[in-house]
């Protein structure tokens, strides 16, 4: 499948969290593909928006690939030891991303699983295949996504996007753990594909 050029992502940040869903987040490691379809995702709009890391024009060392070119990852960490994954947004200056909270596994499925678990398919139980990426942090380590990828160019030959599929429904809501954000916490910047079960919170 083609994949994702820079102009997508260059986009209002609200349009291009929604059309990523049903892309194909792609990460080759040793020559190997591993993969997940994205199913849920959330927009940051950066300056304005109390919840994103950038707010008020905050302009650090981790937040700066933010302010840079679209398709770019912002990966950061939270609790000391998950990784979150997320794409960079709109024209350079301004600090928008859209953060990747599940993916629907793909290819490299036997990665994936040992990436989490340290076990193959067939060994796992119904509760650790449903939480192999049902989350941000979980896809991360599934797709073995770390802090070293911050930074990494989306339209390179490692960490990418292919195109997928539209062929569902696409239902809004808030945002998840983030109630913090003031008013910003209600703002319905959170999307995902409809009845899929990967998604990590209905």
């Amino acid at each position: 499948m083609d994949k994702l050029v820079r102009n997508f992502f260059e986009r209002d940040t609200i349009v291009v969290a929604k059309e990523l869903l049903g892309k194909i987040l792609v990460h080759e490691v040793d020559g190997k593909k591993i993969a997940g379809k994205i199913v849920e995702t959330e927009a940051y709009l950066g300056i304005e928006d109390k919840a994103a890391h950038s707010y008020g024009g905050r302009r650090t060392k981790r937040v700066e690939v933010m302010y840079g070119e679209a398709g770019f990852s912002y990966v950061f960490v939270i609790y000391g030891m998950h990784f979150c994954f997320n794409v960079v947004t709109r024209e350079k200056g301004v600090p928008q991303a859209v953060l990747i909270r599940a993916l629907e596994p793909c290819y490299g499925i036997d990665s994936i699983c040992h990436n989490r678990f340290k076990k193959p398919y067939e060994k796992l139980t119904k509760t650790q295949i449903k939480n192999l990426t049902n989350g941000p942090g979980k896809l991360c380590s599934a797709l073995s996504i770390s802090k070293s990828l911050n930074g990494e160019d989306l339209c390179g030959e490692t960490l990418y996007i292919e195109e997928g599929n539209n062929a569902f429904e696409i239902v809004t809501s808030k945002r998840i753990g983030i109630d913090y954000a003031e008013e910003y916490k209600d703002k319905p910047w959170r999307f995902y594909i409809k009845d899929n079960a990967n998604v990590s919170v209905k």
